[in-house]
């Protein structure tokens, strides 16, 4: 690479070590070598490392990551300024990060002087919460507040609710007994669709991967969930590891996986610890990634491409994932609770078609709750002890806001669509009778501003674009008619963004205008 100009500043020594323990010491008498496979996919953890250690990434640091992974140090410095965790600015060896998003400023969230303001943490059930990291040679994540809420459910939480102890890899056992046809057969016969807001089915996917000449095959679990309002995979993933990594093992096993990666967001350190040891005591390979700060990611495409090394820019798409994903091979992705489901379908000892909620808000019991698919969202916000509603979020920033005359909906796929709305990822947010419509509003539109990737002009431009027009309508200082320009921005959006963020990020605004007669 005779154009590789490297940054003149040198890591320090704990740098150099953090950096190493990922990509491999270096060499003595030489800079670097000639490697027949590349190695750009380990630049995010090395990134991450070096700031676990000292609290930033420093300009030594990143040259020598940079150095390391033989990546132009512009290339790298591009992919670090586009992850919100990634800090390339010095700042004290602790942090804390302040949710400041729908969930926590219902519950009156405050950021001290010092702390970092931050979209949602995934923890709004428990709200007000934050996240504090801390630097050194032994770093630390910690989660606030710490204790868990029971959760609601007897299927895919039944373990969880009642502290019954995982037990043997029964699904997986009867998976190799059946044979990789049968199992996917069995999934394809189920009514699994997918639970990370696509609802493609599930069996169709495995399907079609299988099939595929090309090898080899990858199994990718996007657990990156960030829509405001979710937490339904992390409740998993800390309480259930187990049910997700034998789930895991089933899918590769009949999709033909030679490898499996579980890309779970950076704010989630204790599901990151207990799906790695439940990963070391089934034996899989399967390789934990760590995200670092980017709704982005949770798209497919944008994901492959951080698990890559690269910007999270999500990709054009065809060639869809189950002929090109991953590293440029079939891929199937699918996220947590859709892949929980695997074991019981085997085992078919409960048949029934089953959706984890996320409520929180205005609710005297937030937290995860199960429910069969079709039944009323009004009983589900009665078992939360929903206080008279204003509004409730249905599927998140990406969702919809509902009257409190439509609250008699069956929660299913049929139903939402017919309504014109979508259950998403699970998200029920309530907004009681003092709740500020227009301040959850205006913080939505903010969100998808400062989410979009930039990519393409439909959305870096619109979400700038609307969230303006919004902030002129609040104040009182219209110019002309701001919602045909919203309405207008709207189906830009959604008609031309390349992925869901843009195509969605209207949604809920457009609902709040359209459904409530927010600043209407």
């Amino acid at each position: 690479m005779p154009d590789l100009k490297l940054l003149d500043a040198e890591p320090t020594e704990a740098e150099r070590e953090a950096i190493d323990a990922v990509v491999g010491a270096e060499p003595a008498g030489s800079d670097r070598v000639v490697r027949s496979r590349p190695r750009r996919h380990l630049l995010l953890p090395a990134l991450r490392a070096a700031q676990r250690r000292v609290g930033w990434v420093t300009a030594g640091a990143l040259g020598y990551a940079s150095r390391r992974l033989e990546i132009p140090p512009a290339d790298a410095y591009g992919v670090a300024t586009f992850y919100a965790l990634i800090s390339l600015e010095e700042r004290p060896a602790e942090v804390l990060h302040v949710c400041t998003d729908l969930s926590c400023a219902l519950k009156g969230a405050v950021v001290p002087e010092g702390a970092v303001p931050s979209p949602c943490l995934g923890l709004c059930e428990l709200a007000p919460a934050s996240l504090r990291t801390i630097a050194g040679e032994r770093p630390r994540e910690i989660q606030i507040p710490e204790e868990r809420l029971p959760v609601h459910g007897d299927k895919l939480l039944r373990r969880i609710a009642t502290g019954e102890p995982y037990g043997e890899l029964r699904a997986l056992a009867r998976a190799r007994e059946l044979g990789p046809e049968a199992v996917i057969a069995a999934v394809k016969a189920s009514p699994l669709l997918g639970r990370g807001g696509a609802a493609f089915p599930t069996g169709l996917k495995w399907e079609a991967v299988a099939r595929q000449p090309v090898k080899p095959h990858f199994l990718v679990c996007n657990a990156d969930e960030s829509e405001p309002g979710t937490f339904k995979d992390r409740v998993i993933m800390e309480q259930d590891p187990f049910a997700l990594v034998e789930a895991m093992a089933i899918a590769m096993f009949a999709t033909g996986c030679e490898k499996g990666y579980v890309y779970i967001r950076a704010e989630y350190p204790l599901a990151q610890r207990r799906v790695q040891d439940a990963i070391d005591a089934v034996g899989i390979d399967v390789e934990l990634r760590i995200g670092a700060g980017a709704y982005v990611c949770g798209e497919e495409t944008a994901l492959f491409q951080s698990i890559e090394g690269h910007r999270g820019e999500p990709r054009n798409k065809p060639p869809f994932p189950v002929e090109a994903g991953l590293f440029g091979k079939p891929t199937v992705v699918n996220n947590v609770e859709t892949l929980v489901n695997i074991p019981h379908i085997l085992l078919g000892e409960d048949g029934r078609d089953t959706r984890l909620f996320c409520v929180s808000g205005d609710v005297a019991r937030p937290g995860l709750y199960e429910l069969e698919l079709g039944t009323p969202l009004s009983q589900l916000l009665d078992t939360a002890g929903a206080e008279p509603a204003k509004a409730v979020l249905l599927g998140g920033a990406a969702g919809s806001f509902l009257r409190p005359d439509q609250l008699d909906l069956e929660l299913s796929f049929e139903a939402a669509r017919a309504a014109g709305v979508t259950l998403g990822s699970g998200v029920v947010i309530v907004f009681g009778e003092d709740a500020d419509l227009v301040s959850a509003v205006l913080r939505i539109a903010a969100f998808f501003r400062e989410e979009s990737c930039g990519q393409c002009v439909p959305c870096r431009v619109g979400t700038v674009r609307q969230e303006e027009a919004l902030h002129r309508l609040a104040s009182g200082a219209a110019n002309g008619d701001e919602r045909a320009v919203l309405a207008d921005l709207t189906q830009v959006m959604r008609d031309a963004s390349i992925c869901g963020l843009g195509q969605t990020a209207a949604n809920a605004v457009a609902s709040a205008i359209e459904n409530l007669g927010v600043l209407a």
